[in-house]
């Protein structure tokens, strides 16, 4: 599966989609009011070239960068986040639409020319996937700011009311003893086990029996939290809720606004009571919300308040890939809930078509052993798991991939509605700030 012939259309094809990002927004569109959660377009693609040029060129080649005086510019450990948006650096769309051709095509070249080892597919596909991550997070911006959807994203939603509701109760797991991660490092270079360095090393871990519910939360159900006076009860917020609660600022920047607004949060981020009815905004669209869509844009207090307020928890990390997966150390290795087959429109919400629109119970296709629906795609799923290294950690070629995030962040697992089919596996470790609401997070409970 992994050749020449399959690089070079997955390298196109992430072409593509990133010169979309940028082609169908207007000049003025580029540059974005600063936001804390979010990059200037521009400077996402200058960045993953430079990322091509670094982890493909240098390390393969030894070659130096096409132009040496902006790598600190595109290294986004060499320039403060808001500096990303000074003019003073910032090369302007033709040339950074150049620059970023230039080594795509040095890449396509290099890939025709050069032996495929094992090791030079490894880095193509870790720029490749690398540059993913970037697309969902110019997905995320979109969002952020109110602009129009970026290109390929289909609206239509499921009925609001399917047949039987939505809850389809909680999937009954039992006690033993179950196989996490991805391989280590000395399966680096796996052909078949491409892996980030936090999903590795494989291990087995005993858990106690438990029950977690077979969809995400949804709409209605996260409705019935906000109409009870879920945001105004103390009694139901942690210490860092509650704290949340008091300084959350309103940074959706829509219809052009630049500054913050502080408020005090009464439910999730992209919601509204208009004209007698809630409502939810798509990019630069409201709708009226769909009880029977996916909860979003929640942050990780707002999982857990709701939880506190519903009896019942957030799931572990371990429990949570345990209901995805299902892996016994002595039976065969499952990458997805449905098996190995990589993930399609009929199993999961990926790659920024459907956008969380669907019915949590849609996708029965890509059920996991235990009968949980969605785990892959649709939501980022808060656990509530601190991000913290596997025993035996070994970081890989890109020190920064995980190291930054150890400690204060929580685990979300499972993608999201924006995040791309290539990127995403059962096994993927996303790392947050629990106060991230910008981002595709939802969440699913697990019974006390």
């Amino acid at each position: 599966m992994y050749d020449k012939a399959w690089l070079l259309s997955l390298l196109e094809e992430t072409r593509d989609r990133t010169l979309a990002m940028v082609d169908t927004l207007a000049d003025e569109q580029l540059q974005v009011p600063y936001h804390p959660g979010v990059n200037p377009p521009l400077w996402e693609m200058g960045h993953a070239a430079f990322f091509y040029e670094v982890f493909v060129f240098n390390l393969l080649d030894g070659t130096p960068s096409h132009n040496p005086a902006m790598d600190d510019f595109w290294d986004s450990f060499h320039i403060d986040h808001h500096d990303r948006w000074s003019r003073e650096f910032f090369p302007g769309r033709d040339k950074t639409r150049d620059y970023f051709n230039i080594v795509y095509d040095r890449v396509a070249e290099r890939i025709c020319e050069q032996p495929l080892g094992e090791r030079e597919l490894y880095l193509y596909r870790y720029a490749i996937y690398h540059q993913h991550m970037h697309i969902e997070s110019m997905t995320w911006c979109r969002q952020t700011v109110g602009y129009p959807a970026p290109p390929g994203v289909e609206v239509q939603a499921s009925e609001a009311n399917p047949p039987g509701g939505t809850d389809l109760g909680d999937a009954e797991i039992p006690a033993g003893t179950w196989l996490i991660g991805m391989p280590g490092e000395s399966d680096l270079y796996a052909r078949d086990d491409f892996a980030f360095d936090a999903e590795k090393p494989r291990h087995p871990v005993f858990l106690e029996a438990f029950r977690i519910s077979r969809t995400p939360v949804s709409n209605g159900e996260f409705l019935a939290f906000v109409e009870d006076g879920g945001y105004r009860r103390p009694e139901l917020w942690s210490f860092g809720g509650r704290k949340w609660l008091q300084t959350e600022t309103d940074v959706a920047l829509v219809h052009g606004a630049t500054t913050p607004v502080m408020r005090e949060p009464r439910h999730p981020l992209y919601w509204r009571y208009h004209e007698g009815q809630w409502q939810q905004r798509l990019f630069d669209r409201w709708h009226p919300l769909n009880p029977a869509a996916p909860v979003l844009h929640v942050s990780y207090w707002e999982a857990e308040a709701w939880c506190n307020w519903a009896g019942r928890r957030l799931p572990t990390e371990a429990e949570w890939e345990v209901a995805a997966l299902g892996n016994r150390p002595d039976g065969p290795f499952r990458r997805f809930p449905w098996g190995n087959q990589p993930p399609s429109p009929e199993n999961a919400d990926l790659d920024a078509r459907r956008m969380g629109r669907l019915a949590v119970t849609d996708l029965s296709a890509g059920d996991s052993p235990f009968g949980c629906r969605q785990m892959v795609g649709t939501a980022w799923e808060w656990t509530s798991e601190q991000f913290l290294p596997y025993d035996g950690f070994k970081v890989d070629m890109y020190p920064f991939m995980s190291t930054l995030q150890f400690g204060d962040h929580k685990v979300t697992r499972g993608g999201s509605c924006a995040t791309s089919s290539v990127l995403i596996r059962g096994t993927y470790r996303q790392a947050y700030l629990p106060q991230r609401n910008d981002v595709y997070t939802g969440f699913r409970s697990c019974a006390l």
